[in-house]
């Protein structure tokens, strides 16, 4: 059972949350809050696996809420999953920037919402594919010129040729589709670069593709 902390400064949709959640018979919502001083102290009595946080929150918003939940080694088994109506550029590098598990919209279907619930718990991080190319777009605007990663030697060309798409912010079908392979070959292929390159998720590895400067070559 994965165990929900629901944490928004409203009312309704932290009801609405809870219903949408618990639809799913491996979800319960254990808590709620609504600001991010209360998330905390029900982060450490509760120890939920999941904290569903919203970012504009009266006093300790969501960010700060979540500096300190990944700042304190005794909740390191609770990951936070960021719900947001608010998809300003800044708040979604500091949100990856601290630790975040994901950064979803609110317009995120239900089914959606579940499945990254479901995806955190089990240990993987998540964007929403019009946040995670708008995190990709900035990284490539950044000023900084490429540092080839001495970790990339480790990798195949083919390899190679998705962890470039990565960077782009293409999805497995996305890249299975463009490499002429299948989606779970295109999976396998993800989960092979993430072993080789030592690396906690995909936005790392799409951060890794940035600073060294891969480029797609069809």
């Amino acid at each position: 059972m994965i165990r929900v902390l629901v944490v928004d400064d409203q009312d309704l949709v932290r009801a609405g949350l809870r219903t949408l959640l618990e639809n799913d018979p491996e979800i319960t919502v254990v808590g709620e809050a609504a600001d991010g001083r209360a998330a905390l102290f029900q982060v450490r009595e509760l120890c939920p696996d999941i904290v569903l946080m919203d970012i504009r929150m009266p006093g300790m918003d969501g960010l700060a809420a979540t500096a300190a939940i990944r700042a304190d080694e005794s909740l390191a088994g609770s990951r936070v999953l960021i719900l947001t109506t608010f998809d300003d550029d800044e708040d979604i590098v500091q949100a990856i920037a601290l630790g975040a598990a994901g950064y979803l919209l609110k317009d995120t279907s239900s089914d959606e919402l579940r499945r990254a619930v479901h995806t955190a718990a089990a240990g993987g991080n998540l964007l929403s594919p019009s946040i995670a190319r708008r995190v990709m777009e900035r990284l490539a605007r950044a000023p900084k010129p490429p540092v080839p990663d001495p970790r990339l030697a480790a990798l195949t060309e083919r390899e190679l040729a998705v962890l470039a798409r990565i960077g782009s912010g293409a999805t497995n079908d996305e890249i299975a589709a463009a490499l002429h392979i299948s989606p779970a070959t295109a999976r396998t292929y993800v989960s092979r670069i993430l072993f080789k390159l030592g690396a906690r998720d995909r936005t790392a590895l799409a951060v890794i593709a940035h600073r060294s400067g891969l480029d797609i070559i069809d």
